[in-house]
């Protein structure tokens, strides 16, 4: 992994801890407003079981909204990758297509060299 996306991975990583922390701050703080409220305790509790409520839709969309974001980032990053494979591939191919080309006329040439010499050559079942 380069550098670069070290750093956007950690940044990616300190947006999702400043956004719990965020989250979990405005809990807190809504909480101890209500309990600071001078009201009844009925309304206090009736007013805390709605924060709760809203504070947890508003999670579940949160978090929701995160996965289909990284659902997302991570499908790009397969389709990079899979090109990428695809690419050096077809780069390795041509590679080995080039050295064939290459060294076929010195594999024929020294071939042709042993088979006109007068050195017996072993068959490969002696090897």
């Amino acid at each position: 992994m380069t550098k670069q996306k070290q750093q956007e991975q950690v940044q990616r990583l300190s947006f999702g801890t400043v956004l719990v922390g965020t989250f979990v701050g405005a809990l807190a703080g809504a909480l101890a407003m209500l309990l600071m409220a001078p009201q009844s305790g009925k309304k206090t509790r009736s007013k805390i079981e709605q924060k709760s409520k809203e504070m947890s839709q508003q999670a579940v969309h949160t978090i929701e909204s995160g996965v289909d974001k990284a659902q997302t980032k991570a499908n790009e990053v397969s389709a990079k990758l899979y090109k990428q494979v695809d690419d050096l591939q077809q780069r390795g191919h041509e590679a080995v297509e080039q050295q064939k080309e290459r060294w076929t006329p010195v594999l024929d040439a020294g071939k042709t060299a042993v088979n006109n010499s007068s050195i017996p050559v072993p068959s490969p079942q002696h090897l």
